[in-house]
């Protein structure tokens, strides 16, 4: 009989020890540990990511007191920012050793967010937030544009652009919302522009419109080339970017009605406005647990995006008649 240790199972069977273990504490201790590192590896992402996971669709999310004078959409849009990049995880631009690497829902939908706030800003500067088109573009609107535009995957290190840091994602956007809320501050205190005439809310209305009209020719492209199969590995992404665009408009443009109630009240109509942001809200409340791109005449399978195509298409068409009735 050789030095293997034996250990009795049965009167009848035994069986022997692995060698591994014969060899002491230490090669015990480092198989445990090895051990311990996979199960971590197999965890940290997955549970790392649901964690940090979370769509934030409160439709009652506002910009609390607004000082008087100053603009709800704009306080409502800083407030936005502040809510998705400075409390929330931003997971955009996680790099792949952190867990937010793992999601796409969530950073496609704050990527949204950010995309329709930046259109917003961007009217805001060229519309409403100086007295006419040939005047000069206020200085903080100006900026908080340039910054929304900035992309949103940019982490503090891009060795494809420099080897030194670089300016990441967060930081640009809350530099966005440090100058929306000094547009702010001076609109209160009178020393800034913003434009309350039924003109330039017919123009804003206008660009928000096209931009609903550009997102809802994503959703028909990828409707035509990819529906009808049972995965689809684009049809969240997609539909998410679309749902956090609608729930940022429908946050901006609730309180820019109350920015407009005397056009709006002497345009009579509130009541149009109303049903444009329950479409708005509806929308973006839609909450599928996995985004399906079905064939849109099938029996089984539903097509998630085809249902956030026809609200989204409903809210453009009452922005369209809201137009109408302002031009008037």
């Amino acid at each position: 009989m050789d030095d293997d240790i034996l250990i009795e199972d049965t009167p009848k069977r035994r069986f022997r020890l692995p060698a591994f273990w014969r060899g002491g504490r230490g090669r015990r201790f480092a198989l445990i540990a090895l051990v311990a590192i996979l199960v971590f590896l197999v965890l940290y992402y997955p549970v790392g990511g649901l964690l940090i996971n979370r769509i934030d669709d409160d439709p009652d999310f506002g910009p609390g007191d607004v000082a008087p004078g100053a603009s709800r959409a704009v306080a409502v849009s800083a407030a936005l920012i502040e809510r998705e990049v400075g409390q929330h995880a931003w997971p955009a631009n996680d790099p792949w050793f952190l867990p937010g690497s793992f999601l796409d829902n969530m950073p496609n939908y704050q990527q949204g967010i950010v995309a329709a706030l930046s259109r917003f800003v961007v009217e805001m500067t060229d519309q409403l937030g100086r007295s006419r088109g040939s005047s000069r573009a206020d200085p903080d609107l100006e900026k908080a544009g340039g910054l929304l535009k900035y992309p949103g995957n940019v982490w503090l290190w891009d060795p494809s652009v420099s080897w030194l840091p670089t300016a990441s994602s967060v930081r640009q956007y809350l530099s966005a919302r440090d100058a929306l809320i000094a547009y702010n501050t001076r609109l209160a205190a009178g020393n800034a522009v913003f434009e309350r005439r039924a003109d330039n809310l017919l123009g804003l209305l206008n660009r928000i419109a096209a931009d609903l009209g550009s997102a809802s020719a994503v959703l028909e492209q990828r409707i035509e080339t990819s529906s009808g199969g049972l995965v689809d590995t684009q049809a969240d992404d997609i539909f998410y970017n679309t749902k956090g665009r609608l729930y940022a408009y429908a946050l901006v443009l609730r309180e820019l009605g109350k920015d407009f109630d005397q056009v709006i009240k002497e345009k009579d109509a509130q009541a149009v406005w109303d049903q444009m942001l329950e479409s708005l809200f509806r929308a973006a409340g839609m909450r599928p647990w996995v985004v399906v791109n079905g064939s849109p005449d099938g029996q089984f399978l539903p097509n998630h995006l085809a249902g956030e195509g026809f609200l989204l298409l409903r809210a453009r068409t009452q922005l369209r008649e809201l137009t109408d009735i302002l031009v008037k």
